[in-house]
């Protein structure tokens, strides 16, 4: 299938007619995309069939459960997706940062288990992916390898994590929990920014026809199910807000580069309320920024290339933000110190320290940008900036006690929060932002050609054709075109029906 196709038909009847076997077998009932967008489509038995699977168990049942629209629980639904509007008390800027939840989801606490999903059952219902014979393959930097690895053992079949070995211990810990074997967790050199490392290990792993590597930062699912879910769940947050207050206006969606894939939802942003879509990196590898290079530690963001599935052309500005401030801010909204300081000291409500635990290294740089651009373009308190919280604090307690001994060694007190605090939020500098011209865009879009054609085998007319923004709307023909054939999959295996 051409690398820019996503799949609407079937491609393998036989390999097709086994996957049905092997669903029917493990008792799995597939969600649709747009299901996953708006659970209250989902029928009132399975809702119902939930209420006794736990969020965490390696369960069928919680594929219904891969959505925003989770409790903090995780066992319930709600009707707004949860989140937190950051105070002037903690950022200093008088716009509100919207912040919502990603550590709601299943399984892995972190949204990343939506675009495995997205990724993975368009292979599996056209006949692309024999669940009982192959083993599908997922490289990260983080999170989506974890996602990958819970949707397969889901769907009763091998999956592998490929990543990076500087990643958290938390996330290996996790990863040797869930995987089938101890050598389905395979590392590659380096922390964040070896991406290539990761690639070539998957070509190797590729010479094997058993192995279907599932590649984040090429399949198109990633930016349709962000565009289409992740993109809802935001505008109804937003809604729920302007609801309170009509004079809101929605002026931007920030999130960390990473795959592009959560950028999707910045898409649907943009069309349904003409937010700017604001991509954010690390300052010590600055690619989109400079044409630059490094290592950081902001887990979660895959850096010195330009993903195939990142509309570069819809991009209205770039963050860059240090990973010493994102280290430094995951001590302050952790020690029982720099959280006393925050609300004695600053005011900052008790529902917003609450919900601090959700924030992990990623999210705390999303919240910087966040609050850079603010500050940069002098946004009022009728301005809205919303982002994500990719995953929770749990996954960086390693990182943490690293970076108490490093930075915080005499301990963290209240002078310490006051500095980091003062540093990295309240006093963020509005340098590193790019607000993207035509030619910008046109260098980092073409800045992608030497990853995806010299290195990845892209032909040249498929990569020139993401130039064209009605190449990204032409995407959105392949949810109904996927979504009938999950239903006529379902429909075979039969499990619904029992």
């Amino acid at each position: 299938m051409p690398p820019l196709q996503l799949p609407d038909r079937v491609v393998d009847e036989r390999t097709r007619d086994r996957a049905v076997a092997h669903l029917r077998d493990a008792g799995v009932v597939l969600p649709t995309l747009r299901q996953l967008a708006d659970p209250t489509l989902v029928p009132e038995r399975v809702t119902a069939a939930l209420e006794g699977v736990g969020p965490d168990d390696a369960d069928p049942r919680n594929l219904f459960r891969i959505h925003w629209f989770n409790d903090a629980t995780r066992r319930s639904s709600v009707s707004v997706p949860e989140h937190v509007v950051l105070p002037p008390q903690l950022t200093g800027v008088a716009a509100r940062v919207v912040v919502v939840l990603g550590d709601r989801f299943p399984m892995i606490r972190a949204h990343k288990v939506l675009p495995a999903y997205a990724c993975l059952v368009p292979r599996l219902v056209t006949g692309g992916f024999d669940p009982g014979s192959q083993r599908a393959v997922w490289p990260s930097t983080g999170n989506y390898c974890r996602g990958g690895v819970a949707i397969s053992r889901i769907l009763g079949c091998r999956g592998v994590a490929v990543l990076p070995e500087g990643m958290s211990a938390e996330r290996f810990a996790w990863l040797r929990h869930w995987v089938t074997s101890p050598d389905d967790v395979i590392t590659t050199p380096g922390t964040e920014s070896n991406v290539r490392e990761i690639y070539e290990r998957c070509d190797e792993l590729a010479q094997d026809p058993a192995n279907v590597v599932i590649n984040q930062f090429s399949e198109f699912g990633n930016h349709l199910v962000h565009r289409l879910c992740t993109g809802r769940a935001l505008g109804t947050v937003f809604e729920h807000l302007r609801e309170e207050d009509a004079g809101l206006r929605l002026h931007a969606f920030v999130a960390a580069s990473g795959s592009a894939g959560t950028l999707g939802a910045g898409d649907h942003l943009a069309e349904a309320y003409g937010a700017d879509i604001v991509a954010v990196e690390a300052l010590e590898c600055p690619t989109l920024l400079r044409n630059g290079f490094g290592e950081h530690n902001i887990q979660g963001i895959g850096d010195k290339h330009v993903p195939l599935i990142h509309h570069v052309h819809a991009t209205d500005a770039v963050v860059g933000v240090s990973d010493r401030a994102t280290d430094e801010l995951s001590v302050l909204f952790d020690d029982p110190a720099g959280l006393a300081y925050l609300r004695e000291r600053r005011g900052v409500p008790d529902s917003t320290l609450a919900a601090l635990p959700s924030f992990g290294l990623s999210s705390i740089c999303n919240v910087v940008a966040a609050v850079k651009l603010a500050r940069l373009r002098d946004l009022g308190p009728d301005d809205v900036v919303v982002t994500v919280a990719t995953d929770g604090a749990e996954l960086y307690e390693s990182e943490r006690r690293r970076i108490r001994a490093r930075d915080f060694a005499d301990g963290f007190d209240e002078a310490a929060a006051a500095r980091v605090l003062g540093q990295w939020v309240l006093g963020a500098d509005t340098g590193d932002v790019l607000e993207a011209t035509r030619a910008d865009r046109d260098r980092i879009f073409n800045l992608g050609y030497y990853t995806w054609v010299e290195q990845r085998g892209t032909s040249v007319e498929d990569f020139v054709a993401r130039r064209d923004p009605e190449f990204w709307t032409g995407l959105l023909d392949s949810i109904d075109a996927w979504d009938d054939l999950v239903v006529e999959f379902n429909e075979r295996t039969g499990v619904a029906a029992r």
